[in-house]
């Protein structure tokens, strides 16, 4: 899931388009995938509405994410993002049966923490305070596409964990994908003359990496893992970005930064060691 960052630094493009193209790719590698396997039956189950919901917090995750980032600092609204899977485990613990121990709920909060640390502490907080001038307006209107955003991410997890067993996980992500793609067209639409015949190859890494991989992989868990467990692992995500950004782009990471990546990593692996006792 991480790689969008990549496809996304390099092509420039913008986010509606590169969600756009994420998605709908993503679902056309599915069907591929599923012709070449003979598993095409599979696009002919109904995916339930619960699958159907489910793309549309896909799409709204990214586009309420983008928006954020346009009104408030992007610390802040990954910081409000990252709140989800912990609300995420919060639901399921009192809804869904899926009762989260003192030992989960310390790992989730360790998990949000080392992404605080690779933040280096940064969020400028005071966009929470709310004034009368436009400044702080535009601020509040950040925090709310933020908090959008969040509640989208975490309706996400929840959604697709309660998705019937007998939906065939292919079924689920392909319909996920498509409902997501149809939902961004008319914002993609507007900024699709960007796009140039060099933008192609990276365009179609991007449905094949993010998109159909990383949903696939995502929806797979999502199928057999507890909201707990997921929401802890999902927190390796910006660790992912962060080495990315290292290795690729020659970006620095500070000895807090990587605390923070050691943190979130270890708290996965205590999460899922305690899973399997």
């Amino acid at each position: 899931m991480g790689t969008i960052g990549v496809f996304a630094k390099i092509t420039g493009l913008s986010a509606e388009v590169i969600t756009f193209f994420r998605l709908m790719l993503g679902a056309m590698f599915m069907m591929l995938f599923l012709i070449g396997t003979g598993n095409v039956r599979l696009l002919r189950q109904w995916p339930s509405w619960q699958v159907i919901i489910s793309g549309f917090f896909l799409a709204g995750f990214i586009l309420f994410y983008v928006h954020s980032m346009n009104y408030i600092p992007m610390a802040v609204a990954i910081m409000l993002i990252y709140l989800a899977p912990l609300a995420a485990s919060v639901v399921a613990h009192f809804f869904m049966g899926e009762k989260l121990n003192l030992t989960g709920f310390a790992l989730i909060i360790a998990a949000l923490f080392g992404s605080v640390m690779m933040m280096e502490f940064s969020p400028d907080l005071s966009v929470i305070s709310l004034g009368s001038s436009l400044g702080s307006s535009k601020k509040f209107i950040g925090i709310c596409f933020g908090l959008l955003a969040m509640i989208a991410y975490a309706g996400f997890i929840i959604v697709t964990r309660l998705i019937r067993e007998e939906i065939h996980v292919h079924t689920r992500t392909f319909y996920s994908l498509l409902t997501g793609a149809c939902v961004t067209i008319p914002f993609a639409v507007m900024t699709i003359q960007e796009v140039t015949v060099s933008h192609i190859p990276w365009l179609v890494g991007a449905g094949l990496a993010p998109g159909f991989l990383g949903i696939l992989f995502a929806v797979i868990a999502l199928s057999r893992l507890p909201a707990a467990m997921f929401s802890t692992i999902a927190y390796s995500e910006p660790v992912a970005v962060a080495i990315f950004g290292w290795t690729i782009f020659n970006e620095s990471l500070s000895l807090t930064q990587m605390s923070g990546c050691a943190i979130i990593i270890l708290s996965g692996i205590i999460k899922t060691l305690k899973e399997r006792e």
